[in-house]
């Protein structure tokens, strides 16, 4: 299936309020504010036809530099309808709005806390979809870190390993780990279960620097730093 014969539409959702790490997909690091590092990534993807970004900061964004169809008339800024915002809302909710609204062969979704996804990263994960979608295989994509670890119940009990016949970590079974850095999906594939990971999903390890998620306050050291390297023209090791 011809990547160019596809319509791609990135989605972005992106609300004025945040628990933990207050407004951070505005505040600035290394240079810009947050929202703008995956945003200014999505844009260098020629693939991607649109960005959707689904929020309830529309001024702020505004004050940000940013308004409905910059990027060359590629972002749509879409206003959150009122009972899909909060913090307890299901981001699955708010991505059947867009889904609803904004029509699109496949969709590519990700979030501002994810701020070091490379354009080549994005690149590969639409291959992936439409590989497994031409040879039937997946419906879907969705990003795990992969893990050669020994893991433990909270009650001490080892799950996927023996302590009394030690191996090497990397010769251990993998787990994945569902990172929520991207998903690759589309309107028949969300209908189905109602969720951006569908029936048959294709699992897609993104590297370790990139899958670096601002859910905490000191996800934001971890990641200032390195996007300081970034900024200043290094390439992190994949």
């Amino acid at each position: 299936m011809p990547e160019n014969s596809y319509k791609l539409v990135a989605l972005l959702p992106m609300k004025a309020h945040s628990a933990r790490v207050k407004s951070k997909n505005f505040r600035q690091i290394a240079g810009k504010p947050l929202f703008r590092w995956i945003l200014d990534t999505m844009l260098e993807v020629e693939a991607i036809d649109k960005v959707v970004i689904n929020t309830d900061a529309r001024e702020i964004l505004a004050e940000n530099g940013l308004n409905d169809g910059d990027g060359d008339g590629r972002v749509m800024i879409r206003d959150r309808k009122p009972e899909i915002c909060g913090d307890f809302v299901s981001m699955n909710l708010v991505l059947a709005d867009d889904v609803a609204n904004v029509a699109s062969d496949a969709y590519f979704m990700t979030h501002t806390t994810n701020p070091l996804l490379s354009p080549k990263t994005i690149r590969a994960m639409y291959e992936a979809y439409l590989t497994g979608l031409s040879s039937g295989s997946a419906d879907s994509v969705f990003t795990v870190n992969k893990h050669h670890t020994r893991y433990y119940t909270p009650e001490g009990a080892p799950i996927n390993h023996d302590p009394a016949n030690l191996i090497r970590t990397q010769d251990l079974p993998p787990y994945m780990e569902e990172n929520s850095v991207g998903y690759v999906f589309s309107a028949d594939s969300f209908a189905k279960t109602e969720a951006r990971i569908g029936v048959k999903p294709q699992l897609f390890v993104t590297p370790p620097l990139e899958s670096v998620d601002i859910d905490e306050p000191e996800d934001w050291f971890m990641a200032e730093s390195l996007l300081m390297r970034v900024a200043a023209g290094e390439t992190l090791p994949e």
